[in-house]
């Protein structure tokens, strides 16, 4: 079953008119899917603009929602001698 998700139109979101729209709906899409920028590719600006328009969204939509953000989890290793 595929997921569908909204475009960056659908939501609000304005696409600045000196980026390019393929690759800022690219950008949206991939961190609305939960994707890391860890690509040659995502390091292009319209893309990055558009994965940190999808984060923005994604926070301000969990706040109306009343979720909360929880603080990251830290893991500890202690050796004993």
């Amino acid at each position: 079953m595929d997921s569908s998700y909204p475009s960056p139109r659908e939501v609000g979101v304005r696409i600045p008119p000196k980026l390019k729209e393929d690759r800022f709906c690219a950008g949206f899409r991939h961190g609305l899917k939960g994707g890391q920028l860890d690509r040659v590719e995502y390091m292009k600006l319209s893309f990055r603009e558009g994965f940190r328009a999808s984060k923005l969204y994604l926070r301000d939509l969990r706040r109306s929602r009343g979720i909360l953000e929880f603080p990251a989890r830290w893991r500890l290793r202690q050796r004993v001698a």
